[in-house]
């Protein structure tokens, strides 16, 4: 396998390549091929980017057609066909059913260009500067959603001091302490030294600080405080949004309604860059061009994210996504747990994690090297890298999940 010209040319800041040390040439929903012929099951799906799989038919369909129109493919924010078809199928289909009422902001293509128009909004909205984040939090790496951003070696990565964001401990962190208590004591405490904020950042589904889903009585809490102290809830749904939780929105469980969300990652149908930012109608205040993006509604990706909706409505992705998480939870519990008393799992929908903090070693960082041996590609997240995220397109075969799985299995035993 060549891969001198990389290592070569390519900047040291490249990362996953170090874990699947292969040079990929196809790939189709679940199944990935390197120039060796040799196949992997991807437990991995571009980090959320890839719900509803490698090179979906349909999805590609629509792409080629249109490339072939002669449809326009740049437009910056200009009125287009594919906008309008993207904007009234996502109110019909995804925001109306769900009683949702929001006005859509195209930022730059990215999850984090979502969060950094959406606390840019916050604070303008609310005219206060402090945010409130979550500790294990990953929110992007430009500077505003870095700030909100936990992870030690990303903020080093930054060069400078990343103010006006309060780090909440995670509600996992210290069971006996009430998270939304403190948070309101924060507030109404006059010796607390805590900026009231503009607003309150989460990931409903917390995803690389470990795979912990908040508990739906935790989130309508935090919905209950924003409301009490005049503060914005905003639910960064990139990773796990999209059908990920086995509901289009990962808080739609609770119950609630934040008041801005951001959305990217599969809202561009199949790894077409583009990202959301959802508000209240009411918090419309932007000027004309206050947050721009050359590329912000690309419509390449609109083309893509309407067939991808259109997906997830016509195939019912998130009563299939339910269904398969019953697969995957049974078998975490009768094959993996029995393997070592010290293993844990926790998840929701198709975003699962395997904790291997209990155990001494970088045990993780050798799993991913026999899963990659053994054909399957799955990254690690969580403190010390310690938990196995399992994260399997949308879409994938049942028969192709479980054999996923039983690799996953072998490679556990092999480490142990």
């Amino acid at each position: 396998m060549n891969t001198a010209t990389f290592e070569n040319l390519e900047s040291n800041v490249r990362s996953y390549c170090r874990s699947f040390p292969t040079v990929f040439t196809t790939a189709k929903n679940a199944l990935m091929k390197d120039e060796d012929g040799k196949e992997y099951i991807d437990f991995f799906a571009g980090a959320g980017a890839l719900n509803y799989g490698h090179n979906p038919d349909y999805i590609i369909d629509k792409l080629v057609d249109y490339l072939r129109s002669g449809g326009i493919i740049h437009s910056m924010d200009m009125y287009t066909v594919p906008k309008r078809e993207f904007l009234d199928y996502f109110e019909e289909h995804i925001l109306a059913p769900r009683g949702l009422r929001y006005k859509v902001q195209f930022p730059g293509p990215t999850g984090t260009n979502a969060v950094e128009a959406a606390v840019k909004l916050a604070r303008k909205v609310k005219g206060r500067e402090n945010v409130f984040a979550f500790m294990g939090a990953f929110h992007g790496m430009t500077m505003g959603s870095l700030a909100l951003t936990t992870d030690l070696t990303s903020r080093q990565g930054a060069g400078q001091i990343l103010p006006n964001v309060t780090h909440i401990p995670a509600p996992y962190m210290f069971p006996e302490l009430d998270t939304i208590a403190y948070m309101d004591r924060l507030m109404t405490d006059d010796h607390s030294g805590v900026d009231k904020p503009a607003a309150i950042v989460v990931e409903p589904v917390q995803a690389d600080g470990g795979i912990w889903p908040f508990d739906v009585e935790w989130l309508q809490r935090l919905r209950a405080l924003c409301d009490k102290h005049d503060v914005l809830l905003i639910a960064d749904d990139i990773q796990a949004g999209n059908g990920r939780s086995g509901d289009f929105f990962s808080f739609e469980r609770a119950g609630i309604v934040p008041d801005i969300v951001t959305v990217s990652k599969s809202i561009g149908g199949c790894g077409m860059p583009l990202a959301l930012v959802l508000l209240k109608p009411e918090l419309d205040v932007w000027e004309p061009g206050q947050h721009t993006g050359t590329f912000r509604g690309n419509q390449l990706s609109l083309v893509a994210g309407k067939a991808g909706l259109e997906t997830f409505v016509e195939k019912k992705i998130d009563v299939e996504v339910k269904r398969k998480a019953a697969i995957v939870e049974e078998f975490l519990r009768t094959e993996i747990l029995p393997l070592d008393s010290r293993i844990g799992f926790r998840g929701i929908g198709l975003i699962w994690g395997v904790d291997f903090s209990a155990f001494e070693g970088d045990v993780t960082k050798k799993l991913v090297a026999a899963c990659f041996k053994n054909g399957l590609i799955a990254e690690r997240v969580g403190r010390n890298n310690n938990v196995l995220k399992l994260m399997p397109p949308l879409t994938i075969e049942d028969e192709l999940l479980r054999k996923g799985l039983a690799i996953l299995k072998k490679s556990i035993q092999e480490i142990l």
